[in-house]
């Protein structure tokens, strides 16, 4: 009887990821996106960040220890994640308190009604994000201009952003030749010097902080890639189609919440399925939804819908698409 062998639970898989690592190495990667919207915007991104990571913090903290009545966790970087996240997601002017109203939500409602870390099915900084745009539509789609902006012209403080001008313009008869006129160059885009929430502002610093995530292995590729070509492939599509009423797939890769959500946002290994195949399925699922609403839409932006949108069909993309068990046999015929 001594010789018995024992099996412990699962995973058998040995590894040197953790949660604390993954966490904080996804904090580490956003580490330039955040001082680039700094550099941009000055002190109210800096105050409005750090208001929302204290504020997700302390709500996760304070639900923990006085309702679930749970050993807190808050030191494993996820709830400072959804704070940076839900902080990327809003103007740098957006006021102090709605800040809050925002992490209570992404924290209390998104994610710790569900249980916490690992149990929510919805991203809680995007659910954060959709409340305060629907609670404050005003507010939240009031862009500040970049400090570089206002160097040159002094009185514009606030402005649309350069797919709601393409979006307005289109829709009262303009062509997409003339309103580019009045939007930022391509150049300002990629490094950032443009209106919109702290985290549409610099495709280059996302960039870089996806790479680091890629070389760490945090996240895989497949639902980046497959988000942005499936982006780039229906808007350039309908650019070919018509280049007066549709803007090239360039400019909807550098503007909005693209990058943002596509690199940092979809890859959620909690609300993303588990597969290979899943990946590439719900990566094509958020381009193609965003390209809908942006073009056809009420909002300028579809980014964050479409990754919810998507979050809710995990449960069935993980069902069609089940990793194989350990030591089954597949049939080739």
């Amino acid at each position: 009887m001594a010789n018995l062998l024992t099996i412990s639970g699962s995973p058998h898989v040995s590894t040197n990821q953790s949660i604390n690592k993954i966490m904080w190495g996804v904090v580490i990667a956003l580490v330039p996106t955040m001082l680039v919207s700094f550099w941009y915007f000055g002190l109210g991104a800096i105050i409005l960040t750090l208001t929302s990571v204290i504020a997700c913090v302390l709500f996760e903290f304070l639900i923990q220890k006085y309702l679930l009545k749970q050993e807190s966790t808050v030191t494993d970087g996820s709830a400072v994640i959804t704070g940076i996240l839900l902080a990327l997601n809003v103007p740098s002017n957006l006021p102090i308190w709605m800040m809050i109203v925002g992490a209570l939500v992404a924290i209390g409602v998104a994610k710790m009604t569900y249980g916490g870390l690992g149990k929510n099915p919805f991203n809680p900084a995007l659910i954060g994000r959709v409340f305060l745009l629907m609670s404050f539509p005003v507010n939240m789609t009031s862009w500040p201009t970049t400090l570089a902006q206002r160097a040159i012209l002094p009185d514009v403080i606030t402005g649309p952003t350069a797919l709601g001008i393409i979006k307005e313009g289109v829709a009262k008869g303009e062509t997409v030749q003339q309103l580019m006129h009045n939007v930022p160059s391509y150049t300002d885009m990629f490094i950032g010097n443009m209106g919109g929430s702290l985290g549409e502002v610099s495709a280059i610093a996302i960039i870089l902080g996806g790479l680091f995530m890629l070389f760490r292995k945090i996240i895989s590729w497949h639902i980046p890639a497959s988000f942005i070509l499936t982006v780039f492939v229906f808007t350039g599509m309908l650019f070919y189609i018509d280049n007066t009423k549709f803007v090239d797939p360039v400019f909807h890769l550098l503007t909005g919440g693209l990058m943002l959500g596509a690199i940092f946002m979809a890859t959620d290994m909690v609300t993303s399925p588990m597969t290979k195949s899943g990946m590439l399925l719900f990566g094509f699922g958020c381009g193609l939804l965003t390209v809908l609403i942006r073009v056809w839409g009420a909002y300028p932006e579809g980014v964050s819908f479409a990754i919810l949108i998507m979050n809710a069909l995990v449960p069935l993309i993980n069902k069609g698409f089940k990793p194989k068990k350990f030591g089954e046999v597949v049939n080739n015929g």
